[in-house]
């Protein structure tokens, strides 16, 4: 059991994900209760969610619904701990979660804390969470603002800022990550090519850029969660331009398929690539486009034949000195890459960089 400070002095503890890729999990002291932003497994199968880091929570908040943030959400079900999350991601949880609705943009007091969250730019339904402890707590999750599908709401000033750093430092822009898969799209002609992607994520904004280059497809898993994502209204204007594609059924020949899972280990980009390695099409005139996070088996795939080019998901480094100073932070923990000591030698944040595990609000 981790020791409680008295009520009143309020806390926050990086669990997993500082110093690494791995699964998203923050423990927040509020000066009364302990509680469990995200609940991440993943994304490599060797990274799980402990069961102890749910020790003496009684609330559990959920950012958005990828694997390395919701994966270990079964635990705090079982458990029958509250868990806070917008409805759209409320619809991963496992059966019989006590699911108390967050707004994707919005204001709400729970046990006597403001909680202010907003659209995070990267998942349907994904949220930043912003806390009134202290001079103010902001944990990112996953963000971005580059998309052209999803919408995002910049958050309030905090003190202290636990921010995506998924991309460490690299400042490479979103145009530069589009003109680099037009290329690729030349020199493939004639190819089909299979894009993993995870559905609420970025595969309806490779849909939107594809179609512009040939036929594209999505599989059931994606087109539904299209489907609840242009539904939900939270969207950017140009989401209604994939209605043709979301009138189609699946069509396993089209030049473009969008399918899950985000590293074809599962599901029907996993089926796809099976199938095509059966019939000697892989590496031939058939391959596989990473885009995204690869985990050891994406990277043997790109090593027989595969390719990997990155589609901005996550902010580039020039977005997050920009957090951090628009936050008007005091402190900062860049989350989900390794080696977060780099940071020391970039001086353009204006804020103190936490590599500890916990830190006083």
């Amino acid at each position: 059991m981790h020791n409680r400070p008295n009520p009143g002095s309020a806390w926050v503890e990086v669990l997993s994900g500082l110093g690494e890729k791995g699964p998203a999990c923050v423990r927040l002291w509020t000066g009364q209760a302990l509680w469990l932003l995200d609940a991440g497994v993943g994304p490599e199968p060797t990274s799980s969610f402990d069961p102890a880091w749910l020790e003496g929570c009684s609330r559990v908040f959920i950012t958005h619904d990828h694997v390395d943030h919701i994966g270990g959400a079964a635990y705090a079900v079982a458990a029958g701990l509250p868990i806070h999350c917008t409805a759209q991601t409320a619809q991963s949880l496992p059966g019989g979660a006590a699911v108390m609705p967050l707004p994707e943009s919005g204001t709400t007091v729970i046990d006597g804390v403001t909680v202010i969250t907003g659209r995070n730019g990267h998942a349907l339904g994904g949220v930043w969470l912003h806390f009134g402890l202290g001079r103010g707590l902001f944990f990112s999750g996953d963000w971005s603002e580059e998309s052209r599908w999803f919408a995002f709401d910049p958050p309030p000033p905090a003190a202290t800022a636990l921010i995506d750093a998924s991309y460490h430092l690299d400042d490479v822009p979103q145009m530069i990550r589009r003109d680099a898969l037009d290329r690729l799209l030349q020199e493939t002609r004639g190819r089909q090519l299979l894009f993993p992607a995870p559905p609420s994520g970025r595969a309806p904004e490779l849909a939107l850029h594809l179609m512009q280059h040939g036929a594209v497809t999505m599989d059931d898993a994606c087109r539904a969660a299209t489907l609840r994502a242009i539904n939900s209204g939270s969207l950017r204007d140009d989401a209604i331009m994939l209605d043709p594609i979301l009138r189609q059924g699946f069509d396993p020949d089209a030049r473009f398929l969008i399918c899950d899972s985000p590293n074809a280990e599962t599901g029907m980009a996993y089926q796809i690539l099976q199938s095509w390695r059966r019939a000697g099409r892989f590496a031939d005139d058939a391959t596989v486009v990473f885009t995204g996070h690869m985990t050891a088996f994406a990277h043997e795939i790109v090593a027989q034949g595969g390719y990997f080019l990155r589609w901005n998901v996550h902010p580039p480094l020039s977005h997050q000195i920009a957090m951090t100073r628009d936050l008007m932070a005091e402190r900062f923990a860049p989350l989900f890459c390794a080696q977060p000591e780099d940071y020391l030698l970039e001086p353009r944040f204006g804020a103190k960089l936490l590599l500890n595990e916990r830190c006083n609000l």
